[in-house]
């Protein structure tokens, strides 16, 4: 009788599959109407489905009229909307079209997941009625958002500190450079706050408190050099932005060459971020494989997720001299066990003028043997050459980069890391060629 058991369970696992395919099928035959309209509608133009009808409690109405005119509309898997449970971040593909230049690639962004857009509203709708459900175009002008009015000269820290990373230690010259380059005004250029229309203010302000990643592509553009990827506009709940490229974990396993230029940039991008001719100190506070890109192209490293920057005035620092402010600060390295989990202390951040958090940051969660993502560990520089693993300074250097055995040992490690890539980087090449 026990000789007939694993032919038993064989057939029915067999029935399984096939009951599993079938209800699969049918699924898809009830929903056919459903796909077919999917592929056929442009849901971007819907004023509904990108949030419009929520203004002034969205993030922009610059690129309207491209969404209303079909000139932007989501690549194929981007359709299906069936397939939105397993995109939480709500981030989106899409293609975009002018007259005279073709079509070109863009990511779509609504900033924040289902239930992070929904709490807003009642964090809205609480504050202005008590209720959490109200009318939201009402409701904005009872905010805290309505209060800085026309009458309001200047956008000031004493309003906004703290109100998100981008401002948690704000400064009057980088809050001047917020409200000079906002795009989503058609006057632009002035720092003057009431020189914004009403609806402008009060976008301005939703996107500063809930997501302030349009305001630091927009305060730092690619177009100056800073390493962000290009905010095009928006239109309602809905941001465009440049599409860069493939996200940089897919390269986890490309030949060494190029994770050696790819880790260089890496390193590049910490200390442009660091210190700079403008005396703005951008602090990296979630740093992960997902929050860069590559450019298929020129291979140049971007970072597409700028939600998280904390930014430091150096310069008021100098002037206002808080205590210990020219003590060099050290980000501690801690073990942890989750992945890309970093340590830091934001009121230091915005206290010191010498600061090594991204170096910290880069050489721990993306270079070094302690940088673990999707159960992967080894970083990008992982299985190193025999003659660079025998030679041992590229281990040594990422070790005290990440976790320094020297006091301040980080900072000498990571001008040394960007030196030492760099030569290899060099040697690769003229290898090459």
């Amino acid at each position: 009788m026990l000789r007939f058991l694993p032919l038993k369970l064989g057939r029915l696992y067999r029935c399984l599959k096939l009951l599993l395919v079938v209800g699969l099928f049918v699924i898809l035959l009830m929903n056919t109407h459903n796909l077919f309209a999917s592929f056929q509608k442009n849901e971007l133009t819907d004023r509904r489905f990108i949030n419009l009808n929520k203004c002034p409690a969205c993030f922009g109405t610059s690129w309207c009229r491209k969404f209303m005119n079909g000139q932007v509309s989501f690549e194929t898997w981007g359709r299906l909307r069936f397939l939105d449970v397993f995109n939480v971040k709500n981030v989106y593909f899409a293609q975009y079209g002018e007259p005279r230049e073709g079509t070109r690639r863009v990511v779509l962004k609504r900033l924040g997941s289902n239930q992070e857009l929904a709490e807003i509203d009642q964090k809205i709708c609480k504050r202005a009625t008590g209720r959490p459900r109200c009318d939201l175009i009402q409701a904005m002008y009872k905010t805290e958002f309505a209060r800085i009015n026309g009458d309001v000269r200047l956008l000031t820290p004493e309003v906004v500190e703290g109100w998100s990373d981008l401002v948690h230690c704000p400064s009057q010259r980088l809050l001047d450079r917020v409200v000079r380059r906002y795009a989503e005004t058609k006057d632009s250029g002035s720092f003057l706050l009431k020189n914004l229309k009403d609806t402008e203010r009060m976008q301005l302000l939703m996107t500063l408190a809930f997501n302030p990643e349009p305001l630091v592509l927009q305060s730092f553009p690619s177009d100056e050099g800073w390493p962000f990827a290009k905010y095009l506009g928006a239109c309602g709940r809905v941001v465009a932005v440049n599409y860069v490229g493939e996200e940089l974990w897919s390269f986890y396993n490309a030949p060494w060459e190029k994770r050696v230029d790819l880790a260089r940039q890496l390193m590049d991008i910490a200390e442009q971020l660091t210190n700079n001719d403008f005396e703005f100190a951008l602090y990296l506070l979630d740093v992960s494989f997902d929050n860069f890109a590559v450019g298929p192209r020129d291979g140049k490293v971007i970072v597409v997720d700028a939600e998280n920057v904390l930014v430091a005035d150096k310069r008021l620092i100098k002037q206002n001299k808080p205590e210990s402010y020219d003590v060099w600060y050290e980000s501690r390295f801690e073990e942890c066990d989750r992945e890309a989990c970093l340590s830091f202390s934001k009121d230091s951040l915005c206290s010191r003028v010498t600061v090594d958090h991204n170096y910290y940051a880069v050489c721990q969660n993306l270079l070094s043997r302690y940088a673990t993502w999707r159960g992967t560990t080894g970083g990008l520089l992982h299985d190193p050459p025999a003659h660079i693993a025998k030679d041992g300074q590229l281990e040594a250097l990422l070790d005290e980069c990440t976790k320094p055995k020297k006091h301040y040992g980080r900072f000498q490690a990571a001008k040394e890391l960007r030196e030492y890539l760099t030569q290899l980087a060099a040697a690769s090449s003229a290898t090459a060629r």
